[in-house]
């Protein structure tokens, strides 16, 4: 088999794949589970065919998978691939392109340029931001909080790539009761530590309280958050930041998918006053539907980010323009801009905004369902997240396991505030009002049957 012929089965496969989504189950089948056993064989001592390679990789590895492709998956905030940027993908693929160096690869470099200034412009950002494409949230908030701890150490003539934080000066780490997980793990990779953050109490919706502050000074960097994880919610960074920069404080933001409400305008004022922060992390794979791994971190001074992520090798052949490894902790990376390009040129600005408020919407009707069938919905559903309770705590992980699996869609759960929820995450462009309807109809047949089960 030609090289053409293999590439054109494989997407033969893939295609057949995806239109299979919508009439199978979310979850795995037993049996396709079962199946996974097959791979488990000793490395083959002689080459394989690639078409029985691929045809072994589809025959087992497809019913295995969890359909997140799919229009009813509302777990952990994770979205589809859009057409474009699924196409993109394999494109890019295809160019096999290392993106840490101009010279490397021109069209990924200037992809990224292209792909920068319209992510910029559509989260009104300041247009002369660095900007990085990272593997993720954990990575964006990694690269923005070493820019945050560079700056901050070199005002005190400290230089910290160089000198480590052995015998630095102290950084005061301010962030809210709320906080990711992925931002804690960013300050322990950074030597800055998970537990000697300084906690700010949040309110009802998991938002940090503006008159909790500590003192601040130029030795902080506050941690602000835009979309909580649970709730949706963004703290009150209008009130916040400008407390924060009067002090001198360096202000990150944790975006990873609330920070693109921004480009709704319907929804752009829950996030006002996110562009008078220093740095910003987000994802590119959630609501923004472009394959893994795709994450996106912005400094205001770009200097900073530079400094923290540049290295230099007398074989490192550089130009004077942009290098994305100066602006990343990878150094050989793949080319996510194209992705980024991809989603942004196919859906513009307006196809952007319709993406965050149509799945805003289908989370709003989750609400309104939910609550007119009796149960307790815990938050304020003002983007993609709803917090259901089906009762007791016992009762609703019940239910949430009896969805799970029912297979209609997938959702987790979570606790709030001490009480046992189901968590529903709507961030997949393929998502529809009947799959709304058709899911909806599963979570309350079955919470109904849990129900009379525990009467």
């Amino acid at each position: 088999m030609t090289l053409e012929q293999l590439l054109k089965s494989t997407a033969e496969r893939a295609s057949r794949y995806l239109e299979s989504l919508d009439e199978r189950a979310v979850v795995p089948t037993t049996d396709a589970l079962t199946q996974l056993s097959r791979l488990d064989e000793p490395l083959p001592d002689l080459p394989s065919d690639p078409e029985a390679v691929i045809a072994l990789l589809d025959e087992i590895g497809s019913p295995a998978t969890v359909a997140t492709a799919g229009s009813r998956y509302f777990g952990f905030v994770t979205g589809g691939s859009l057409p474009a940027t699924l196409a993109a993908n394999w494109m890019a693929g295809a160019w096999d392109q290392n993106t840490a160096y101009t010279v490397m690869s021109p069209i990924a470099a200037r992809l990224e340029e292209v792909a920068m200034r319209w992510l910029l412009d559509v989260l009104h950002l300041p247009s002369d931001c660095a900007v990085g494409f990272v593997t993720g949230a954990t990575q964006a908030n990694f690269a923005g909080l070493a820019a945050a701890r560079h700056a901050i150490l070199a005002k005190q003539g400290w230089d910290v790539e160089t000198q480590g934080l052995f015998g630095a000066p102290p950084i005061t780490v301010v962030v809210g009761d709320e906080v990711h997980v992925s931002l804690l793990k960013a300050l322990s990779l950074l030597g800055l530590g998970r537990e000697r953050v300084i906690r700010v109490p949040v309110d009802e919706q998991g938002r940090m309280r503006a008159d909790s502050l500590p003192t601040l000074d130029d030795k902080t960097i506050l941690c602000l958050q835009a979309g909580n994880v649970n709730t949706g919610a963004a703290d009150p960074m209008a009130v916040i930041i400008p407390q924060a920069k009067a002090a001198g404080a360096w202000v990150h933001i944790d975006g990873a998918f609330g920070l693109w409400a921004a480009a709704a305008p319907e929804r752009e004022h829950l996030v006002t006053g996110v562009d008078l922060a220093d740095s910003w992390a987000t994802d590119g794979h959630k609501w923004l539907n472009v394959p893994y791994d795709s994450g996106l971190v912005f400094v205001r001074e770009p200097q900073h980010l530079r400094a923290a992520m540049t290295v230099n090798a007398a074989y490192l052949q550089q130009t004077d323009m942009r290098e994305a490894s100066h602006y990343t902790p990878e150094m050989s990376q793949r080319a996510r801009g194209v992705e980024i390009w991809a989603a942004l040129r196919s859906l513009g600005r307006q196809g952007v905004a319709d993406l965050i408020e149509r799945t805003c919407r289908h989370a709003a009707r989750f609400a309104d369902g939910l609550k007119a069938a009796g149960y307790t919905v815990l938050n304020e559903v003002v983007i993609n997240q709803v917090l259901v309770s089906f009762g007791d705590a016992e009762t609703t992980r019940r239910v949430v396991a009896g969805i799970q699996q029912d297979g209609t869609c997938w959702c987790g759960s979570t606790v709030w505030h001490g009480q046992t929820a189901m968590r529903i995450s709507v961030s997949s462009w393929a998502t529809t009002d009947a799959d709304v309807e058709r899911s909806l109809e599963a979570m309350i047949r079955v919470a109904s049957t849990v129900k009379q089960a525990v009467i």
